[in-house]
């Protein structure tokens, strides 16, 4: 078995994993959505192709590499689908025919043997594959954007750019065509589709995160692959080439793993805000009790007005007046130092061990004494701790 052939292996094996966990968190964000469906019809489709093509390479056995033909040729059916559900629309009756016929006459051929003409085949299959997503992302490039959402047409200008950009990565798969490739490219073609995918159902910050991680990744899976590369005895471009697609993909594979798992972990979890949302107090004293039982607050100490005497509450007034959260790492909150009342709050703050004061009332004086671990002290954990503070004050 030759190095090319094991990366071919390995790179579909990465992107069978990555698609079968891309459906994963399709089916939990919305399992119900007809969209979904297609979706994971179509991505299925493309998942059973790596696995099938890479079992077949691996055991080098010319059976389930005729029948790894069949979804190959299935996947512009699955494309077509999910360009229907994305236009909410049917596609043109011509197109639906030629796709299908395609599908049937290229998958059966194949099964039946007729891949063993490789250059002919390979070219039909090739040209059916490609003028399949050409036209999709035609449907979807020339659609009537009166007819959909604004938020439907960013979505759909995405997937628009992503099939374009697949398009190169699938002509690497045609070994026959392109007989000099040092590895195939399209599982890993299909994990970027994917994972951008996937961060485009993000929110506008999240998902700019998203992009610099997956840059990150990318660039590092490459140079990763690089070095393992030069590792090996007599290395050479072509080598290169195949370490850096097998650490791109395996990366690209690890973190949609990840990620996923992350995401699932934290839902079974609910957070402060969730905890919150669910409760079922109606007034503040309540709610706090609630807050009390999660882990996040559950070192937190209520300061009324009457418990404060030894620290002056008339002169802390004027100063909580105009601050929501005070947070140890920001004083003197933008006052002098040895402002009295400063100098009050900052040793209440360390009598307390806390990290941050939330003001639920300046008049009386009513304060949260809040520890955050380091370890919890994040922009989100900031973000929840303040949108609390916003509906505790909000409580009678």
């Amino acid at each position: 078995m030759t190095s090319s052939v094991i990366a071919d292996a390995i790179v579909n094996v990465c992107g069978m994993i990555g698609l079968v966990v891309a459906m994963l968190a399709l089916h939990r964000r919305d399992a119900r959505s007809p969209l979904t469906r297609r979706f994971l019809i179509a991505l299925g489709i493309v998942a059973l192709l790596f696995l099938v093509r890479s079992a077949a390479w691996l055991t080098r056995s010319s059976l389930l590499d005729d029948l790894s033909v069949i979804p190959a040729a299935a996947i512009p059916f699955g494309a077509l689908i999910v360009t229907e559900g994305l236009l909410r629309r049917h596609a043109p009756r011509a197109i639906k025919l030629a796709v299908i016929a395609g599908a049937v006459m290229l998958g059966l051929g194949g099964a039946l043997g007729l891949g063993h003409f490789d250059a002919p085949y390979a070219a039909a299959l090739a040209v059916f594959q490609l003028g399949g997503l050409a036209t999709c992302a035609f449907l979807l490039a020339t659609r009537d954007r009166q007819s959909l959402m604004a938020s439907e047409n960013r979505g759909i200008d995405r997937m628009t750019v992503g099939a374009i950009i697949v398009l190169p990565f699938i002509v690497t798969d045609f070994g026959a065509l392109m007989p000099e490739m040092p590895v195939k490219l399209g599982a890993l073609g299909a994990l970027l589709v994917v994972t951008a995918m996937l961060i485009a159902g993000s929110s506008g910050e999240a998902r700019w995160h998203a992009v610099l991680l997956t840059v990150l990744r990318l660039g590092s899976a490459a140079l990763l692959g690089l070095a393992a590369a030069f590792v090996a005895p007599d290395v050479d471009a072509a080598q290169a080439v195949r370490f850096c697609a097998i650490a791109v993909s395996g990366v690209l594979a690890i973190g949609l793993m990840t990620d996923t798992l992350r995401s699932f972990l934290e839902s079974r979890a609910p957070g402060v805000l969730s905890s919150v949302a669910i409760s079922p107090a109606t007034t503040r004293d309540e709610l706090i009790a609630e807050l009390l039982r999660h882990p996040l607050f559950e070192s937190a100490q209520r300061h009324r007005e009457c418990d404060l005497a030894g620290y002056d509450p008339p002169l802390l007034r004027n100063r909580l007046a105009g601050h929501r959260v005070l947070r140890r790492a920001d004083a003197p909150w933008d006052h002098t130092p040895d402002d009295p009342a400063v100098e009050r709050l900052v040793s209440l703050i360390a009598a307390n061990n806390a990290t941050h004061l939330l003001v639920l009332s300046s008049e009386p004086v009513d304060l949260l004494a809040l520890a955050v671990p380091v370890t919890s002290a994040d922009p989100a954990t900031e973000t929840a701790i303040a949108l609390v503070q916003r509906i505790l004050i909000m409580t009678a």
